[in-house]
């Protein structure tokens, strides 16, 4: 009985990586991966596109700070319960772009890095379907800080704004940095200047502004603007991480 179930979940491991490969995007794939790495990493095939994409601008430079995979960078990678892509995935690279490992982008994604701008993702980092990347001064997301459907992380303000009586200019941008073992919910807003704890849980349709780490790891905060509303809280990560690995690297 034993060795059945052992037969069986390895061939559903090996159809569910078929199904990853049957949705893979061949020519966006080779020709990013040929057009932003040397031969010898370009070859292995790190970044898999699925589905359809718009590369604006490829233009900045790609990093994998990381023993190279095949497909251990996944845009628009087939992770979640939907599976229609609207088509509206789009990248604009002018800045750098720093994978500290595996990460993931699920359907429909924004990815804009401003030229002088760092976007650096951490091992196993992941935006979910609909997510938006907008980076024009420095973005980092930890390892495993994991980003729930339709949420934004934007560390400018797009346009210049003062305070009419005093006349001080506010900043326009902002570093945004989220903790390793980050859990974000769906329709969260990161905006400039947002600093999360390790192993920092964010509720569903919170707006983060600022530096969090005072309250420590192990927390959830929520609300707009977000504040603590309970300590000694995580999401079961080494569970997590087991599935995560499991079903997630390709």
């Amino acid at each position: 009985m034993k060795s059945l179930k052992k037969i069986y979940l390895r061939f559903y491991k090996q159809y569910h990586k078929l199904r990853f490969y049957m949705k893979i995007n061949w020519v966006k794939t080779l020709y990013f991966n040929f057009k932003k790495f040397p031969f010898s990493i370009a070859k292995k095939l790190p970044v898999f596109f699925y589905g359809k994409v718009k590369f604006q601008d490829i233009g900045g430079e790609v990093v994998i700070d990381a023993p190279i995979k095949r497909g251990m960078v996944g845009f628009g990678q087939p992770y979640e319960k939907m599976t229609v892509h609207k088509g509206t995935a789009e990248i604009a690279i002018s800045g750098k772009l720093l994978f500290k490992g595996h990460v993931q982008f699920g359907k429909d994604y924004f990815l804009f890095v401003k030229e002088g701008a760092v976007a650096q993702f951490g091992h196993m980092a992941s935006m979910a379907t609909g997510g938006k990347v907008i980076c024009t001064h420095k973005v980092t997301l930890g390892d495993y800080a994991r980003i729930g459907s339709e949420s934004q992380i934007i560390d400018t303000n797009f346009h210049p704004m003062i305070d009419t009586v005093t006349g001080e200019k506010f900043p326009m941008t902002a570093s945004i940095r989220l903790g390793d073992y980050n859990y974000i919910g769906n329709r969260v807003s990161i905006m400039l200047g947002t600093t999360t704890p390790d192993y920092c849980t964010v509720a569903s349709n919170t707006l983060c502004n600022k530096d969090y780490s005072e309250y420590g790891n192990n927390v959830l905060i929520g609300g707009i603007p977000a504040k603590l509303l309970r300590e000694n809280t995580s999401r079961d990560w080494e569970y997590e991480k087991e599935l995560l690995n499991k079903w997630l690297i390709v």
